[in-house]
């Protein structure tokens, strides 16, 4: 009998160990701390901070400053760009016009926008709604961003160029992150509402969350007030940029908000898309864009960081486990803003980070907040992380390769006087070399903030010094092309970067003075 009782004391008290372990009492001020030092550690301008659980915002914390070399300090209501958090708001607003009818998950483009061209006719013509927001269409990751990216295109114009986008992998058999297709969906969403991607995010779920400092617009920057200023980095230290127009894409990455609204964003969608008892989203378009439609190989035969088993994307979401747990989530780069946004439905919790550098803790602070309140033995993810970027960066040898590489005192084949002319890129149409004050000046018609002048770097290769801050790519060359006469017929670019592929662009002469 008392061997029995024992053995049930024992089990009880295992199973409340257990269901403990998700509800341990968090240390507020030791995640403060945390945070604080975190920011410091990194250099990090300025952070902002959020934690929901059980439908309150129950921790928030700004660290840093708005702007480097100014005293102002970042609070909860703070905007930062999110970038490609505005993701899920679009597949959000798609959900709901399937919900009034207006469109299926399995429509095609081309129903909507008959315009819409891929590298290949037949995929062009069975490329679905569903396609696009999954990432699995068959161009490779951040391929072609160099059609929007600072450009002064329409949507539809942008659209349009995606024909000369190179294949990289069969469609529907891969994965390829890319903003290109969420562009896409705006213009749907467009197409069907009468009503601009920032006109349908304002209406159906801004309004209705009260969600107050939230804007897809820079012109309403400043009337709002109390916004963070954007940093890019060189020479390891931090410099203020200026904003970016995104809007004319803001499907893809647009959206400006701060930890309060987000906050309630994160809350609306842990309560499975009601908000106030109102279903503004409903189960069927809930699951749909939380179930993944493109899955990503687990190495399941060593440990992970997670404990994880799955890994996919679903519409607008990243989706895999944590510790046994599904999460929800994404991340954002905007031109000095890195974000991100984790959810863990079974547990009702949420971490909000914003930050407003490109050398950013996001995942760190997530994990930190995330093995807390979840009650797990966490690591210091920022330390461990912080290690692994600086390494990271520091085997980054691309550009201290081709300076190694540059031949001194050599001399160009051709006159500069060839060089001047006209060019042509399929993807972002004309490119200008001509003659300024005794050098050469590199223009875009169509990308402006993209000019740059060029000197001479060896042979027919040429640098380019670009004449606005940039948040992604610094130190980048041009190499002359040329015929058997020796006549100038086109260029190609190296700019090695991460994220904007100037290699695709390939530029083809098509006028001289």
């Amino acid at each position: 009998m008392k061997k029995m009782l024992c053995q049930i004391i024992f089990s009880l008290f295992v199973i409340i160990t257990i269901q403990g372990q998700g509800t341990k009492e968090v240390d507020y001020k030791e995640l403060d701390s945390y945070y604080a030092q975190m920011v410091k550690d990194w250099d990090l301008p300025g952070a902002s901070i959020g934690v929901v659980k059980d439908g309150k915002l129950v921790f928030s914390g700004n660290y840093g400053v708005l702007e480097k070399g100014k005293k102002g300090k970042p609070n909860a209501q703070t905007l930062y760009a999110i970038a490609s958090n505005s993701k899920a708001f679009t597949s959000a607003i798609i959900g709901m016009l399937v919900q009034e009818g207006k469109l299926n998950w399995d429509d095609r483009v081309k129903k909507h926008l008959p315009y819409f061209t891929m590298y290949d006719p037949w995929v062009s013509e069975h490329m679905t709604i569903r396609d696009i927001l999954s990432h699995r269409v068959g161009l490779g990751t951040f391929s072609g961003d160099n059609i929007w990216y600072k450009s002064n295109l329409s949507t539809k114009e942008i659209i349009e160029r995606i024909k000369y986008v190179p294949q990289a992998h069969e469609f529907r058999a891969g994965y390829g992150y890319s903003n290109l297709m969420y562009i896409t969906a705006g213009e749907i969403i467009k197409t069907v509402t009468g009503k601009s991607w920032g006109q349908n995010v304002k209406e159906r779920i801004l309004e209705p969350l009260d969600m107050t400092r939230s804007i897809s617009s820079l012109k309403e920057l400043d009337k709002m007030g109390n916004y963070a200023q954007p940093h890019a980095r060189k020479d390891d230290e931090n410099y203020v940029i200026p904003w970016v127009d995104w809007e004319n894409v803001a499907a893809t990455g647009g959206l400006i908000s701060s930890v309060e609204d987000l906050s309630k964003w994160m809350i609306f969608n842990l309560n499975n898309g009601i908000h106030k008892g109102d279903t503004l989203l409903t189960s069927a378009a809930r699951n749909m864009v939380w179930t993944p439609h493109n899955n990503f190989i687990v190495d399941h035969t060593s440990a992970n960081d997670f404990d994880r088993h799955f890994n996919g994307y679903g519409l607008g979401w990243g989706l895999s486990d944590y510790h046994g747990r599904m999460r929800v989530g994404h991340t954002g780069g905007y031109d000095g803003f890195i974000t991100a946004i984790n959810l863990i439905p079974d547990e009702n919790l949420g971490v909000v980070v914003l930050t407003n550098g490109v050398k950013s803790p996001i995942m760190a602070a997530t994990y930190y907040a995330l093995d807390h309140f979840l009650g797990i033995d966490g690591k210091d993810w920022s330390g461990e992380l912080l290690e692994r970027t600086n390494k990271n960066a520091a085997s980054d040898t691309r550009i201290a390769d081709r300076m190694a590489k540059r031949v001194l005192h050599s001399s160009p084949s051709v006159p500069i006087e060839k060089m001047v002319g006209e060019y042509t890129s399929d993807l972002c149409g004309s490119i200008n070399i001509q003659k300024k004050n005794e050098g050469l000046h590199l223009d875009f018609e169509n990308y402006p903030l993209l000019s740059a002048t060029l000197t001479h770097w060896h042979y027919d290769v040429w640098e380019i010094h670009w004449d606005h801050p940039q948040a992604w790519f610094g130190f980048g060359t041009l190499k002359l092309k040329t015929d058997n006469n020796l006549e100038v017929i086109g260029f190609d670019f190296d700019v090695p970067n991460d994220d904007f592929f100037f290699e695709e662009l390939k530029p083809y002469k098509t006028k001289s003075p």
